[in-house]
C-alpha cells in the first residue's frame, strides 16, 4: 500500500483555524496551537453570551422603566402590578422604549396603573 502524505488536509484544517483567529492579539492569530485554544474559548464565550444577552437586556429595560417610574412617583414593582391589574399588556422592552421616546405617554400609563391600584 502506498504512503499517504496528509499535508494538504492538515494545511487546510490549520488554515481554517488561523482564519477564525484573525484579529486576535499576539501569537493567538499566528501560531496554530494557541489559535486553536483561543478559537475554542471564543466559541464557548459566544455560546454563553448568546444566552446572557437576553438577561442583560431585560435588566437594562427594568432599570430604565424603574428610573422613569420613579420620576412619576411610582416604584417599578407597583407600576408593573398596576398595569397587570389594569389589563394593560405591554412588555418590558416596549415600556422601556416608551419611557425614553415618549415621556408623556409613559406618564399616562403610570396614571392608569395608579388608578388601577387605588381601586
Amino acid at each position: 500500500m502506498p504512503r499517504v502524505r496528509g499535508s494538504f488536509v492538515t494545511k487546510q484544517r490549520r488554515k481554517k483555524i488561523i482564519k477564525l483567529a484573525k484579529g486576535y492579539y499576539g501569537a493567538k492569530h499566528l501560531l496554530f496551537k494557541t489559535a486553536k485554544e483561543q478559537v475554542m474559548h471564543s466559541f464557548k464565550y459566544a455560546y454563553r453570551d448568546r444566552r446572557r444577552k437576553k438577561r442583560d437586556f431585560r435588566k437594562l429595560w427594568i432599570t430604565r422603566i424603574n428610573a422613569a417610574a420613579r420620576l412619576n412617583n411610582l416604584s417599578y414593582s407597583k407600576l408593573i402590578n398596576g398595569l397587570k391589574v389594569a389589563n394593560i399588556e405591554v412588555n418590558r422592552k416596549m415600556l422601556a422604549d416608551i419611557a425614553i421616546q415618549d415621556p408623556k405617554g409613559f406618564t399616562d400609563l403610570c396614571k392608569q396603573a395608579e388608578k388601577a391600584l387605588a381601586k
